[in-house]
């Protein structure tokens, strides 16, 4: 199975998939205002403006807002105005993080929509100096508000955000661990969370087998929604990886409906932060030896799956 690696999606871009149907899109991140590339994170933030510093906000962190300003909103350049700190340790780059944003219309102040609230996360997204997150957060602390104001970019109208940051991820599952099941491969991880498989003796099993080895706390997966994930996969016949996000030097996301039907069980219905292991027959992978040209036809797939984050699908419009 080979997995795109994630590539980290900027809020605007983002906002512009999730909020369909509103009377423009935003922006995608190659279209995002850049600054000169930069190394610290900290100086990574684009500077407050007259803009930004125009708008009022009301609501609390975590929860949808509400932004005033006097509209039509001039916006020459991308600013960020910090209007609420956040508590505990700043993010260093590379760090995934939640969050969720407000979107208004700067020419009317019309409210396009919001994403990552009531219960329907955004998926986590890695933040560095160089992309559209970091430009908006810096090495702010979990719980920061900021208003980013977001210039025009034809034929798109300028944009008010309210993004809060929610939090940082572990790029490892974090659930509790659960007893082991006997006769199925054992699990053994390294420092990083990057797992080590080894396959039992004896033959594979007809059946999809599924183990739980961390119970997360977090999301539900649900059918059709896209996930970030970490996994490792080996085959039963000799043990040897033919795919792993840890060595591909990146989580991956994808829906849960465009891969192998195996790997879909094994990931609908889990909690995010949860890591399972699921032992794939060849009917529910890759057909019987001889059904395709794939090279894991006839195989019994073994993953090791640590769920990251989970993004429900957007309701049709």
């Amino acid at each position: 199975m080979r997995i795109r690696p994630l590539v980290a999606l900027s809020a605007i871009a983002l906002s512009g998939v999730l909020l369909a149907g509103c009377a423009s899109s935003a922006p995608t991140a190659d279209e995002s205002p850049t600054a000169a590339p930069v190394v610290d994170l900290c100086s990574a933030a684009a500077p407050s403006g007259a803009a930004s510093d125009a708008v009022t906000v009301e609501g609390e962190v975590g929860q949808e807002s509400t932004a005033t300003f006097t509209s039509p909103l001039e916006i020459t350049n991308l600013q960020t105005t910090v209007v609420e700190e956040g508590s505990g340790e700043p993010v260093e780059s590379g760090e995934l993080v939640t969050y969720a944003l407000s979107a208004f219309n700067a020419e009317t102040g019309e409210k396009l929509g919001a994403i990552g609230y009531d219960g329907n996360p955004v998926l986590p997204v890695q933040i560095s100096p160089d992309n559209p997150i970091g430009q908006i957060l810096g090495c702010a602390t979990p719980g920061t508000r900021v208003v980013v104001a977001y210039p025009p970019a034809d034929p798109n109208p300028g944009q008010v955000y309210v993004f809060d940051f929610v939090s940082t991820v572990p790029d490892a599952a974090w659930g509790e661990p659960q007893e082991p099941q006997a006769g199925l491969p054992e699990v053994t991880l390294a420092d990083d969370g990057a797992p080590t498989i080894e396959i039992p003796s004896g033959d594979a099993p007809a059946d999809l087998q599924l183990e739980t080895l961390k119970k997360g706390d977090g999301a539900t997966v649900e059918s059709g929604d896209t996930v970030l994930v970490q996994y490792t996969g080996v085959k039963w016949s000799d043990g040897s990886v033919f795919d792993s996000s840890w060595e591909n030097g990146a989580p991956a996301s994808f829906q849960t409906t465009g891969v192998v039907d195996g790997f879909r069980r094994a990931l609908e219905g889990q909690t995010v932060g949860s890591q399972v292991l699921v032992v794939i027959p060849p009917a529910l992978g890759y057909g019987e030896a001889g059904s395709s040209e794939n090279e894991l036809a006839g195989e019994t797939l073994v993953f090791v799956v640590d769920i990251l984050g989970t993004q429900h699908q957007a309701p049709a419009q």
